[in-house]
């Protein structure tokens, strides 16, 4: 109870120091601060808020922007690619068409060979024979004679009049020293009776053909180096072998003329490879 008398006197003491008038004043400044206070805490808080939010674009922004400056060097080194390719894919244009130039050049430098060597041919044999044939045939000149003006039946010995027609071809021959000269010998599909020395229809086809070779060779001065020896029997038919005149006419020799075909292949190889650098 003491204790209480005392704490009453001393805020009665309080009281008579400080009058209403000031105790109301300095609660009003006391609010205002307060108030102040709040509001200043509200406007920090909100521009905590604010800065977090422009520090995030911020960083958003420089990712982004490094994002830009990689790209734009991927795009720069694409783009230098995408230059260097194109030159090289128009460089690889450039040399397939040239590859393609000098091949028709080549084609039509040989075409016109074949032509030369046709009309030459021709103009040498003269003789209009229907057992004798020149023409073209796959890029390459042939000659083909019945077996009627070389042979007897059965037989590989070279006549004489054969000899004659061989003798002008072998004159053009020997005119092209970059040809070369493939003797062919083909027989109907009628069985050959073997007599000991020809066995067979491919005995006799390759026999005919070396005949011929013999005599372009040893009679006429053909170089043998040019000369091709083969036989194709009865496989390689003009016609079917169902009449007699049909089988006359399987029954031939073949003399195929054409361009060494390794000087035409080394040239197309060297194309090629040419165009793999």
């Amino acid at each position: 109870m003491r204790k209480i008398v005392i704490a009453l006197s001393v805020l009665m003491a309080l009281t008579s120091c400080v009058s209403k008038k000031q105790y109301a004043a300095l609660e009003a400044k006391n609010k205002e601060t307060q108030d102040l206070l709040n509001s200043c805490t509200v406007k920090l808080n909100s521009c905590l808020e604010e800065k977090a939010g422009l520090a995030a674009t911020a960083e958003s922004y420089k990712s982004h922007n490094q994002d830009l400056i990689n790209s734009s060097k991927d795009l720069t080194v694409l783009t230098t690619k995408g230059a260097e390719n194109l030159e090289k894919s128009l460089e690889s244009l450039k040399e397939k068409d040239l590859k393609i130039s000098r091949l028709q050049d080549a084609l039509t430098k040989k075409d016109s060979v074949t032509l030369a060597l046709v009309t030459s041919l021709k103009g040498a044999v003269g003789i209009n024979d229907p057992d004798i044939e020149i023409n073209v045939e796959k890029g390459v000149v042939f000659i083909s004679i019945a077996d009627k003006l070389l042979f007897k039946s059965g037989s590989y010995d070279v006549s004489d009049k054969a000899k004659t027609v061989l003798a002008k071809v072998a004159k053009v021959v020997n005119d092209k020293p970059d040809f070369e000269c493939m003797v062919e010998g083909h027989t109907d599909d009628v069985p050959y009776k073997s007599n000991g020395i020809i066995l067979d229809n491919w005995d006799l086809s390759v026999k005919r053909s070396t005949a011929i070779v013999r005599v372009l060779t040893n009679d006429l001065g053909v170089n043998p180096a040019k000369l091709i020896a083969a036989g194709r029997s009865s496989y390689v038919p003009l016609v079917a072998n169902d009449t007699p005149e049909n089988k006359a006419r399987n029954r031939r020799t073949r003399i195929v003329v054409m361009p060494k075909i390794d000087q035409f292949y080394d040239m197309i190889e060297k194309e090629m490879k040419k165009q793999s650098k």
